[in-house]
C-alpha cells in the first residue's frame, strides 16, 4: 500500500532541487500535492514531472495575498491538508562586516517569517494528525563563516519546531525538523569545483547529499512510520556534524 495514499500535501519552495524532489517523492506515495513557487518556467517544469496528482500555484510565501491564493486553492480541492513541507528560502553569503539591513530582511523574511505564516495558515485547514516538516539545515547547528545570518534563520526554524509541537499536541499534528547537509542540487551546481572539494571533504561518507535521500526522508517524517516522533530534528548529512 502506498504510504500516502488518500493524503493531500503542500510543499513550498518545490519547483526545483530538495522540495521538488520531496513533492515528487510524495506523489509518488500517492498524494496529491501542491506546489508553489516564484518563477514560472521552473514551476510548469515541475507541475509537467509531477503528472496529474500536482497542483502548482505562481506565488512567493513572504506575499500574504499569495498565500490566501495557495490556500483558497486548497481549500476549494475540498480534501482538506494533511502533510505540510516547508522548503522555500535562500542562503546568501555576507560576512558580518557586509551584513546589511536587507540581507537581514530577506533572509528572514523567506526563511523564517514566509515559513511561520505558511504554517499559521496550513494548520487552520489541517486534519487532527497531520504531519508538518520544516526544512531546516545544518547549518542552523554549526559555525558556518559568511553565512551567519543564514545559520540563524535555521535555528529559529529549530526552535519553532519544537515550540509548535506543543501546541499542536492536542490535535496530534507533529511537527519536525529535517536539516540536509550539503546536498547536490542546481543551487550547488553553481558553487566552484573548489567549494564543492571543501564541502565533501568535511563529510565523512566523501560526497554531497542527493535530494532524493532527503526526499526519503521526508517520507519518513510526513507519514504514520513517524507517528510517536515530535519536535524532533532528522540530519540528513553523510555523518557531516556527527
Amino acid at each position: 500500500m502506498l504510504k500516502l495514499e488518500g493524503k493531500t500535501a503542500l510543499v513550498t519552495g518545490s519547483s526545483s532541487g530538495i522540495g521538488l524532489a520531496i513533492a515528487q517523492r510524495f506523489a509518488d506515495e500517492g498524494a496529491r500535492v501542491f506546489i508553489i513557487g516564484r518563477r514560472q518556467a521552473q514551476l510548469d517544469t515541475a507541475a509537467a514531472a509531477l503528472g496529474t496528482r500536482c497542483t502548482a500555484i505562481l506565488g512567493d510565501v513572504t506575499n500574504s495575498g499569495d498565500l490566501d491564493r495557495l490556500f483558497d486553492a486548497i481549500d476549494a480541492a475540498g480534501a482538506g491538508l494533511d502533510i505540510l513541507v516547508t522548503s522555500a528560502g535562500i542562503s546568501e553569503f555576507s560576512t558580518l562586516d557586509e551584513t546589511t539591513p536587507e540581507h537581514v530582511d530577506a533572509a528572514f523574511g523567506l526563511n523564517v517569517s514566509g515559513m511561520l505564516f505558511t504554517v499559521q495558515r496550513a494548520v487552520r485547514r489541517m486534519t487532527n494528525g497531520g504531519a508538518i516538516v520544516l526544512v531546516g539545515s545544518v547549518a542552523g547547528s554549526i559555525a558556518n563563516p559568511g553565512y551567519g545570518t543564514y545559520s540563524a534563520t535555521k535555528a529559529a526554524v529549530r526552535s519553532y519546531a519544537r515550540t509548535w509541537t506543543a501546541e499542536l499536541a492536542p490535535r496530534r499534528i507533529r511537527v519536525n525538523t529535517l536539516s540536509p547537509g550539503p546536498t547536490d542540487t542546481p543551487m550547488f551546481a553553481r558553487a566552484s569545483d573548489e567549494v564543492r572539494s571543501v564541502l565533501t571533504g568535511r563529510i565523512p561518507f566523501g560526497r554531497m547529499g542527493l535530494p532524493q535521500e532527503v526526499a526519503d526522508a521526508a517520507l519518513f517524517l510526513a507519514s504514520d512510520d513517524s507517528r510517536y516522533v515530535g519536535g524532533a530534528e532528522l540530519v540528513i548529512d553523510g555523518g557531516m556534524i556527527a
